[in-house]
């Protein structure tokens, strides 16, 4: 680590007071009158000798840090970590960093982060909010704190969010297994009231409805060990004998896969919502409801800056289309 250089450095080197260096590296020059020729001085010698601010410093000067907090379900998911990476690079882009953690879809461990974040006087959040956060969010907007939601949205509290359509999404999934022939099509989500989830049985039920068709649902708790959610999943597919399944999540579908090989079942047709990389490499590969990932950072870091540098003055709340891509193991042909 080099030696930090200081204003008071500067000002030594080139003889001059620390306030006139200071005036003119907070772009004060013409304001307070100083020369040109002075200026251009002291800048070529501050590139020259690598000077950079004291941030924590200047951002006590203009209650500004230049940090974002990402707070997402689970960083290691490729959803949240390809949509982690697209945030961060725009956000760097327009001069501000990221700091992200994972919140489990834990209530205490999501205050608790929520409050570090704050404590540490971050510019804006974007968070996929864990069930109980409502008083937490309100809180934050009620504190003029920058902050949109992603992948989910709080029922009851109006707020600033990008989703997709997630009802479609499952309603399109639902609707193209029905219509390649398959007759018994059930649904595995979790024991949960967040609104995507919820979106996507009930786009699942319009589906089976529209066929006329006998719903089978079965629901897992995600904290539940992989053994058990791996087994629960089996059962389900052979108790009801389903030809066909709409996995909720990608994790939920590879727990599927898991119980095909385990169990050494054959395997039924399938759609994941949320593309993985292991679906286009397993065979048969498997079909998703893809959401539009660059999209989705787009309009997060677009609508969060913009309430930063107060040009967003109204509710932004945005639900982008999902797409259905279609691979083999959803098709007849290939069951």
């Amino acid at each position: 680590m080099k030696k930090r250089i200081l204003i008071s450095d500067i000002a030594k080197d080139l003889g001059i007071s620390v306030t006139t260096v200071s005036f003119i590296l907070n772009d004060k020059a013409k304001e307070k009158r100083i020369s040109d020729g002075l200026t251009k001085r002291v800048l070529d010698h501050v590139k020259k000798v690598g000077y950079k601010p004291n941030q924590l410093a200047k951002s006590l000067r203009t209650g500004k840090t230049k940090i974002l907090g990402l707070l997402v379900e689970d960083i290691s998911n490729p959803f949240f970590s390809n949509i982690a990476k697209l945030i961060e690079g725009k956000a760097y882009a327009s001069g501000y960093h990221i700091i992200y953690c994972s919140m489990d879809n834990d209530e205490t461990k999501s205050k608790e982060l929520i409050q570090m974040f704050y404590d540490r006087q971050i510019d804006g959040f974007i968070i996929t909010p864990s069930e109980g956060l409502d008083e937490t969010i309100t809180q934050l907007q009620q504190n003029n704190v920058s902050l949109i939601l992603f992948d989910r949205y709080l029922a009851n509290v109006e707020t600033n969010y990008v989703i997709t359509d997630n009802f479609k999404g499952a309603y399109d999934a639902t609707d193209h297994l029905i219509g390649q022939g398959f007759k018994r099509v059930g649904f595995v989500s979790l024991y949960s009231d967040q609104t995507q989830m919820r979106d996507r049985l009930e786009g699942y039920m319009k589906g089976i409805d529209k066929y006329k068709k006998q719903a089978f649902i079965k629901k897992v708790q995600q904290d539940a060990p992989e053994e058990e959610r791996v087994r629960e999943i089996d059962e389900f597919i052979e108790d009801n004998r389903l030809d066909a399944v709409v996995f909720a999540t990608n994790y939920l579908a590879i727990d599927g896969l898991k119980a095909v090989k385990i169990y050494q079942r054959k395997l039924p047709a399938m759609v994941a919502f949320d593309d993985h990389t292991l679906f286009k490499l397993y065979e048969p590969s498997i079909t998703v409801v893809s959401q539009p990932i660059a999209e989705i950072a787009d309009e997060l870091i677009t609508a969060l800056l913009g309430q930063i540098q107060g040009k967003n003055k109204k509710l932004k709340q945005v639900v982008l289309p999902c797409e259905l891509k279609v691979r083999e193991s959803s098709l007849i042909s290939a069951n």
